[in-house]
């Protein structure tokens, strides 16, 4: 491998990079994100391929009753990136499309740089139609994903061939966004060869030949996650030949270009996100091997200032290993009470600023915030609202901060946001309820470390992962959740948290419901109230335990000993590999 070449090239639809480049949706691009910051940190020869997004997701607009409206997220590419000057070409509807790429430079705690480029479809010379297809993020009709989804993963692949990126070994999927990368990769297999035929057939060593080069991560057990389009609509866009070649390669799935399908087909290392999220992906695709590694989140970014310089003064080794954050059981209680503190008023201050409310930081306060899917079942601390006023009134005060974005085309998302405005008018006189608007990379910031306990109630078993409760734990916050998705792994009953329910499996909501007030009633709010010490001694533990693991220091880790070193011809620098041990 080249000095300073990439081996590993990892794409993704969206991406976190900055609080002001709104080329993100939620956790699956938090996650990507946050990627790249430990494989920078790690000195992990990579680089990273997604979408401009020029018109970003959407900024969130909320009217008093809860209302969400969408205004598109206008921004300029030149004040954060640097364009690059080659341009790329792929066919659509067998016209050309030119692609150029905008660079992002995610720099490490070394100086390693991880570049990111954004692909723009935006040039003059491209026709109208296809302009605006590097504009929004998830938006459009399947015609519109389709041709997007083509720029990203075939598109990705010219572009690192444009820039002279000839060492990639490994290509990364993450989710299924780009799995039309495998066909570009296929293509270049049968040319390399010469061994495409007139009707452009295909060997079984030519499959394995690209399946060897890719891992696929698959983040979701939710089937509209799963991008899916007709066989008609890939013909129109891709032609013909490429049709009978995703053919060949067994690409199709129930007469539809599955792209989950397309990825695990031509994958040689396929993983979930959790331990449990890959028990039900195996159940899913029983014929595929799938494993599992656990997600994280970049220990720096998400540590607040207060807790950073608490960490700095007692474990200085944390920021380069995270695993040394298991030491914070050495931390006074007092301490860590003083940086919560600390961080609570910068989220009350912020509260403050942007929307007239006034929260006391003596009270306990429950944060919850995600996006606003059904499954996700943002209102259901709401469902018995005699009950949560007889609690503050029998066991002690409670003010509650929330927060997500409902997907534009999500009614139901929508009028769950409306149903939680609807209780916070009904509880005014009793439990202070703040919803923030347009939530996004600052408040996540903000909330997950101001906050005094985290709530998390998906419907089992939907939650591959969730990843807020992590950042939560890393500032002494423990969670209150429904088991699954990560919690199943770092739920330590009275330790790090509790628990929504008594199994895994529960999923009755009047169980969740019995166990969700009862937990507050008997057991969370006692502590906070009258056992201060006690609850402080949870949120060290849940530093202690949950901090030094659920991080992508170790994911990353994981990922270059399992996924990327299996890949033919992949051998790391001994300073990445001695960094990985």
């Amino acid at each position: 491998m080249e000095e300073n070449q990439p081996a590993i090239a990892y794409f993704s639809m969206e991406i976190a990079l900055d609080p002001s480049i709104p080329t993100y949706s939620g956790g699956l691009g938090a996650l990507a994100g946050d990627t790249l910051r430990s494989a920078a940190d790690l000195e992990v020869p990579m680089a990273a391929i997604t979408l401009l997004h020029r018109k970003g997701y959407f900024r969130q607009v909320l009217d008093t009753s809860g209302r969400q409206q969408e205004q598109p997220e206008q921004w300029d590419p030149a004040r954060k990136l640097k364009p690059l000057a080659p341009v790329s070409c792929i066919a659509l509807e067998g016209r050309p499309v030119q692609i150029r790429a905008w660079c992002y430079e995610v720099r490490g705690i070394t100086g390693h740089v991880v570049p990111v480029y954004l692909l723009d479809a935006d040039l003059p010379g491209n026709d109208a139609a296809d302009r605006g297809l590097t504009d929004y993020l998830y938006g459009g009709d399947q015609y519109y994903r389709l041709r997007q989804e083509s720029i990203l993963g075939l598109g990705g692949l010219e572009v690192l061939e444009t820039l002279g990126h000839q060492s990639v070994k490994t290509y990364h999927l993450n989710e299924g966004h780009s799995a039309l990368l495998v066909l570009g990769l296929l293509e270049r297999q049968l040319r390399d060869r010469k061994s495409m035929s007139a009707t452009g057939s295909v060997t079984g060593e030519d499959v394995l030949a690209v399946r060897r080069k890719c891992v696929f991560t698959t983040h979701t057990p939710v089937p509209a996650a799963h991008d899916q389009f007709p066989i008609p609509l890939v013909r129109q866009v891709l032609g013909e030949a490429r049709v009978k070649l995703i053919e060949a390669a067994g690409g199709y799935h129930d007469g539809t270009l599955n792209m989950t399908y397309l990825a695990l087909r031509l994958s040689h290392y396929i993983n979930g996100v959790g331990m449990h999220h890959g028990e039900i992906s195996r159940g899913m695709y029983p014929e595929y091997p799938v494993r599992a590694i656990t997600n994280g989140v970049h220990a720096t970014t998400w540590v607040s200032p207060p807790f950073a310089q608490l960490y700095d003064r007692h474990i200085p080794e944390w920021r380069r290993d995270n695993l040394y954050l298991r030491y914070a059981v050495g931390i006074a209680l007092e301490e860590i009470g003083e940086a919560h503190l600390a961080a609570k008023c910068a989220l009350f201050s912020q509260i403050k600023a942007r929307t007239g409310r006034v929260l006391d930081e003596k009270l306990m306060t429950v944060g919850f915030a995600r996006r606003a899917a059904a499954y996700k079942r943002l209102e259901l601390l709401f469902s018995d609202l005699e009950r949560l006023k007889w609690i503050v009134r029998q066991i002690g005060p409670l003010q509650i901060v929330c927060g997500g974005k409902a997907h534009p085309q999500d009614e139901g998302g929508k009028q769950a946001i409306q149903r939680i405005f609807e209780a916070a008018a009904a509880l005014r006189d009793s439990i202070p309820v703040v919803y923030v608007e347009n939530y996004d990379l600052a408040w996540a910031h903000l909330l997950t470390s101001g906050v005094d306990l985290w709530l998390n109630t998906p419907q089992h078993p939907q939650e591959s992962s969730g990843t807020s409760g992590m950042k939560a734990a890393l500032n002494g916050v423990p969670s209150l959740s429904v088991m699954d998705g990560w919690w199943v792994e770092g739920h330590l009953e009275g330790f790090t948290g509790w628990a929504i329910g008594d199994s895994e499996a529960s999923g009755a909501v009047t169980t969740e419901l019995v166990s969700l007030y009862g937990k507050l009633e008997w057991v969370i709010l006692p502590m906070y109230y009258g056992r201060p010490a006690a609850y402080a001694e949870v949120m060290r533990h849940t530093i202690a335990l949950n901090g030094s693991f659920f991080n992508t220091h170790r994911m990353v880790a994981q990922y270059v000993a399992n996924a990327y070193s299996s890949a033919e011809g992949t051998n790391f620098p001994t300073r990445v590999v001695a960094g990985l041990t």
